[in-house]
């Protein structure tokens, strides 16, 4: 096994994506009283309790749910003020569609900028959001990987397997999920970002999906049609997601490509809205509390890459070093990308074209 092959179990594999094509779910986590708690620590100006609304996509829940009773307790000790949370989980469109159309997020943790860009676009978000934090505003990161049946019986090792005639693809349509298309873009970016020019890249892409049988429209039904239906040898998911199946304790082999995307999830205040509720303050002190190494770690815990280095060292051992990783700004950016490759008549409907889909 080399060190890109790591090994997750196969139940789980309808855990680690369920969530991601739920509509939002929303729980609440109550706050934390601390003895330590004093008036002479108060930083706020209201004495009252204050709520605030998070909406993140589905695979966070698990490292939120850790992460909040920390900052809850903190924020009392620190301010003598009581938080309590209001927790929305689903997949990151759905998300981003809900709070357009009037789910009052403070703070949206979502699963591309792009997302979070189209929040701004309608007038939810002052530009600039992503200067408001650290390490502009990726809160943690995580990478492509390939999950094949038990065995690898395909013998697929990286993204040229995908264009192998023998091999059958699982991924979503990038025009209805947000999720897949990070799955277009790292096979894309495996030829541009390693020298080949984008009429090689588009010849590639067109064979891979020449290769995939039904394009799912979402993360969730992807899953589906890979391990419930039995459709496929090769899924293309993300490493945060295989590794938050593993803690299940069951196993499934997938790769790791050593050509790969970062794949960056962004954090934002929710201007109009904290305005609104008058939570701006604490809720930019949770932004930056995700930030810190306590917070990090959870992330960690539950498969994501880190932001903070030295986290990221400590639990380096289930994190394969990539020997070529590019970003979406090493493409463009997010609105050269959507207008290169998904808006209509674009790219991926020219490889549609191509392939008769």
């Amino acid at each position: 096994m080399t060190s890109s092959q790591r090994y997750i179990s196969r139940r789980s594999a309808v855990l680690f994506m369920a969530g991601l094509g739920l509509a939002g779910t929303l729980v609440a986590c109550g706050s934390t009283t601390s003895p330590e708690a004093s008036n002479s620590e108060a930083t706020t100006a209201a004495a009252g309790p204050v709520e605030l609304t998070l909406v993140s996509y589905a695979v966070t829940q698990a490292a939120y749910e850790q992460i909040i009773p920390k900052f809850v307790e903190q924020w009392q000790a620190e301010t003598g003020q009581e938080v309590t949370f209001n927790q929305s989980y689903g997949g990151s469109g759905s998300q981003t569609r809900a709070v357009l159309d009037g789910l009052e997020a403070d703070v949206v943790a979502l699963a591309l900028a792009g997302d979070t860009q189209k929040i701004e676009a309608g007038g939810l978000i002052e530009p600039g959001w992503e200067s408001e934090a650290p390490n502009n505003a990726i809160v943690h990161k995580s990478v492509a990987v390939l999950v094949t049946r038990e065995g690898n019986p395909k013998n697929i090792q990286d993204w040229e397997d995908l264009a192998r005639d023998d091999v059958q693809v699982v991924t979503a349509n990038p025009k209805t999920s947000g999720g897949a298309k990070w799955n277009f873009l790292g096979a894309w970016g495996s030829l541009t970002q390693t020298g080949s020019d984008d009429a090689a890249a588009l010849d590639f892409v067109t064979q891979i999906y020449q290769n995939v049988p039904v394009l799912p429209k979402d993360a969730r039904e992807s899953t589906d049609v890979f391990f419930t239906r039995g459709q496929g040898d090769v899924l293309i998911n993300y490493e945060n997601e295989v590794l938050l199946a593993a803690q299940n304790g069951e196993e499934l082999p997938y790769i790791v490509p050593d050509v790969n995307i970062s794949i960056d999830n962004p954090i934002a205040v929710v201007d109009a809205n904290v305005d609104k509720h008058g939570t701006r303050e604490v809720a930019e002190a949770f932004v930056e509390f995700l930030f810190t190494p306590e917070a990090q770690a959870e992330f960690a815990k539950v498969g994501f890459r880190p932001a903070d280095p030295l986290v990221g060292e400590k639990y380096a051992d289930q994190f394969p070093k990539i020997t070529t990783l590019f970003t979406i700004a090493d493409l463009g950016g997010w609105e050269a990308i959507d207008q290169k490759f998904f808006a209509d008549g674009a790219i991926f409907d020219q490889v549609q074209s191509k392939v008769g889909k």
